[in-house]
């Protein structure tokens, strides 16, 4: 359902994303692991057709993200990152924009509306300014946009940023609940997500992909066991390399 192919993008001279292959079927959550600068939201905003490709490919639900972008757009829920949105707007207004723009009407878009505001627990903040919320409540609001056409793909950059570890479980469980029915690509930092929620985790360094497997398969690769221990060294590793291959 999400498939990218040798996926680049430069900025000037530097490649912040350099041959990225991966592939994301049905059912499947997949976590997008990396360090601070390693390529994660470029990736994500490429996959998303928000930033253009230098290189390489993206399909959703078959639709090619160049070629098709709207029909690939319409295939996927996207939240960005920092989950931007209308200050001024109430919750329940900018849901309402979202449905309008996702082509929702009458029942369906109300049944819509109520699905998304019960699966995120906005109902306390729906008449509130967006630029009022906590930071937490502001995600949930860019969740709930995401959500609210039930699109069989989910792409969401740090969908847990910001909540408390009450909302943290919450949206875990969020996710899981819809895991079997999509394809799910989630880009954190943090590793007791991906071993709460992935079914498979990749870790990005540098631009490429440098590692692949479950959460529990990549933890057995450390001497520890852990899965934090085993991005410590890969991506250490990853940097320790680069640097004796320097001139």
């Amino acid at each position: 359902m999400i498939l990218v192919e040798d996926l680049v993008h430069s900025f000037g001279p530097f490649k912040a994303v350099d041959g990225v292959t991966f592939s994301v079927p049905q059912g499947e959550v997949l976590g997008f692991l990396g360090p601070n600068g390693a390529g994660k939201s470029t990736s994500m905003r490429m996959i998303a057709g928000v930033l253009g490709l230098s290189g390489g490919r993206v399909e959703i639900c078959g639709h090619d993200i160049a070629r098709a972008r709207l029909a690939a757009q319409q295939s996927f829920g996207y939240l960005p990152e920092g989950a931007p949105s209308y200050g001024e707007m109430t919750p329940s207004g900018f849901l309402r924009f979202a449905a309008d723009l996702r082509g929702l009407s009458g029942a369906q878009r109300k049944q819509a509306i109520d699905r998304v505001i019960a699966d995120t627990e906005l109902e306390p903040v729906l008449r509130q300014p967006i630029e009022t919320l906590s930071k937490g409540f502001r995600r949930r609001v860019g969740l709930a946009q995401a959500l609210i056409s039930d699109p069989p793909v989910l792409v969401l950059d740090e969908p847990t940023d910001g909540l408390d570890p009450n909302q943290k479980h919450a949206v875990r469980d969020l996710i899981r609940r819809m895991a079997p029915q999509k394809a799910i690509l989630i880009s954190t930092h943090l590793l007791d997500e991906v071993e709460a929620i992935c079914s498979r985790a990749l870790v990005i360094n540098r631009g490429r992909i440098v590692a692949d497997g479950t959460p529990a398969a990549l933890a057995a690769r450390a001497s520890s066991g852990r899965l934090e221990d085993f991005f410590r060294e890969i991506t250490h590793h990853d940097r320790d390399r680069a640097s004796e291959d320097k001139p």
